[in-house]
């Protein structure tokens, strides 16, 4: 009987799974990452995977990482470093090497170090026995011919099948190593491929092959435990947050009682809503993949004409083409929702990588005066409050709205609370029904608290009014040239959005110390600015932060916390567009952190920074 292998207690691990972009390695860092949620440990995510559908095998550009942080205790980022990583091939472990902490582990598939791969990945010589990997604790391990063996008796299955199991043989000797469930993947695994049981019983048998070689490998000498987190009570799931987006949208529909309609065109890193949620019709969701992006922003602002929570989504590329519908909405005042999932440009840019650049554009991005509210999402699970809220501010104020997200929340996870849907606000509307004047119907007589114009269904009898882009004369909604009036309608759409101020919350600030330096973020630099500024103070240095989730308007006491502090350090993965926004309405010497690499910032690099602005 084999010996028992001791156990090891870790509060926090970093594990990176890389491979080419044909090794699975999307689907074994997301199936570790639901073990691990079930296990109940807190865990932050990071997908990072080609823009090419496929590039070509063995690659440096074709290389595909996924990253997962998983502690006891709360983290706010998916790590700066992996401390763990599990190389398929050579281009995997160049690409990698140089983030892996040094002592770290390397779990190498030893097959694929062939001389073709080797020179493929730009190697003069093995990494593995040039000394190149002294540094680390690494493990050599024949995944790909360890698992033919194993599926050798499976009968139904091409060599070629066998060998690409290998991604749950990793699987299985990285659950083994780190006591993550198994039964919820072995579930899974004969729910995926129940159309092909010779392939579900070949993975079946290659991650049970691989918890086993953990089990028994002399290799191997301890397994690891990372002890559940202490979260709040309740019933949490993972989700990434282009999941929790799409949940939004369908509480939004439900919270307002207005079918949900969503017009869009396919769109990296944006498309998981589209697909998502064409899967929800029994929610009342109409979903309609458009021939381009004009058509799509056109059709779900027609939905909402016709009195629905219209919806449009994409990706910088997609906003552009959109902005005239944009426009347009603005001077219909009808409301509708354009999510904008930001991704690395100019133009098609790096399609699978982060940036926060979009907020000038979708700011200012459209012809003439038509302001527009800006609501940015922080966290992957915020991105299902952050769509209600859009949603609200729509429908309340008739205007349309951004939601700005990045590639890095959409494909990023985390645990999510479930909210109880008894605590969610009622966002629900009143349509007109009848003349309001004496007159008769006046399609632009506005609610003298929020300034929203009537919401009138086509078809209601006695409300048929003219829309259009053209100018509309105040209250009667006619076409009108008058300067005058011009200038008293441009007047009336700015102050509509500037009055939202009064109806959100207040920019909470971070505190406990009584800085004088205060780090304002947006967007989801939200996790690596908390973790940077427990770092800092960490060090006895006292740091203040705080977080915009709305950026037009601005909460109402903005201009009151940044002038409190002496100084103000803005971190975007753009060249300062916050911060352009902060000097010119509240003229404050706001410095930025800005890089933009198409990846998220590092808590250390922000921390060194913070550190430096604080010590001047």
């Amino acid at each position: 009987m084999p010996k028992v292998k001791p156990v090891e207690h870790l509060e926090r691990v970093v594990i990176r799974f890389a491979g080419d972009s044909g090794d699975g390695m999307q689907l074994t860092g997301d199936r570790f990452t639901s073990e691990t949620a079930v296990f109940g440990n807190d865990l932050a995510t990071l997908p990072d995977f080609p823009a090419e559908i496929r590039a070509p095998a063995g690659s440096l550009p074709g290389v595909s990482g996924f990253q997962v942080h998983f502690a006891d205790h709360d983290i706010l980022t998916p790590g700066d470093q992996p401390s763990v990583l599990v190389a398929m091939n050579p281009a995997a472990l160049k690409v990698n090497l140089a983030d892996l902490a040094k002592g770290g582990t390397i779990i190498v598939n030893t097959d694929a170090f062939n001389d073709r791969n080797l020179q493929k990945a730009g190697y003069e010589s093995n990494p593995l026995t040039d000394g190149s990997v002294a540094d680390f604790h690494v493990h050599e391990v024949a995944l790909s011919s360890m698992t033919v063996e194993a599926l050798k008796e499976v009968e139904g299955i091409t060599s070629r099948e066998a060998e690409r199991s290998k991604n749950f043989f990793a699987l299985g000797l990285m659950s083994w190593l780190y006591n993550r469930p198994a039964e919820g993947t072995l579930a899974f695994i004969e729910t995926k491929f129940a159309r092909r049981p010779e392939i579900a019983e070949a993975n079946t048998k290659a991650f049970k092959a691989g918890w086993n070689y953990g089990e028994t490998s002399e290799d191997f000498a301890v397994s690891y435990e990372i002890a559940p987190a202490k979260l709040e009570p309740g019933t949490y799931r993972q989700v990434s947050g282009n999941s929790a987006l799409t949940y939004g949208l369908v509480a939004a529909s439900k919270l307002s009682g207005l079918p949900l309609f969503l017009g869009a065109y396919p769109i990296t890193p944006a498309s998981d809503v589209l697909e998502q949620l064409a899967q929800l019709k029994q929610f009342g969701v109409r979903t309609f993949q458009a021939e381009d992006e004009i058509d799509a922003s056109g059709a779900a602002l027609g939905a909402a004409f016709g009195g629905a929570l219209g919806v449009t989504t994409s990706a910088g590329p997609g906003i552009v083409l959109k902005s005239e519908t944009v426009g347009l909405a603005v001077t219909l005042e009808l409301p509708l929702v354009i999510v904008d999932v930001q991704r690395a440009g100019p133009s098609t840019g790096m399609p699978t990588k982060p940036e926060q650049a979009d907020l000038l554009m979708v700011m200012f991005g459209r012809n003439s005066e038509s302001p527009v509210p800006v609501v940015a999402a922080s966290t992957p699970a915020g991105c299902f409050h952050a769509a209600i809220e859009a949603a609200r501010i729509a429908i309340k104020y008739r205007t349309p709205v951004f939601l700005l997200s990045d590639a890095y929340l959409a494909n990023g996870s985390e645990p999510w609370l479930i909210p109880d849907v008894s605590t969610l606000q009622d966002i629900s509307t009143e349509f007109a029904t009848g003349p309001n004047d004496e007159g008769g119907f006046l399609p632009y007589k506005r609610d003298p608290e929020t300034l929203a114009r009537p919401w009138a269904i086509p078809g209601t009898p006695g409300l048929e009014h003219r829309i259009g882009g053209l100018e509309k004369e105040n209250e009667t909604g006619n076409i009108s040239y008058d300067p005058e009036n011009h200038d008293l309608m441009v007047q009336l759409r700015a102050a509509k959005v500037a009055g939202i101020a009064a109806d959100i919350p207040s920019l909470e600030v971070d505190d406990p110390d009584g800085a004088d330096t205060l780090v304002l973020g947006w967007g989801s630099t939200y996790g690596a600015i908390g973790a940077a500024a427990r770092q800092v103070r960490a060090s006895g240095r006292q740091v203040a932060t705080a977080h915009l989730r709305y950026l037009n308007p601005f909460p109402r006491n903005t201009g009151e916390v940044v002038r409190a502090y002496d100084k103000v350090l803005v971190p975007e993965m753009n060249l300062g567009q916050l911060r352009m926004l902060l000097r010119a309405e509240f003229l404050v010497d706001a410095v930025g952190y800005n890089k933009v690499r198409g990846r998220p910032f590092r808590a250390a690099e922000l921390a060194d920074a913070i550190t430096a602005l604080v010590d001047q």
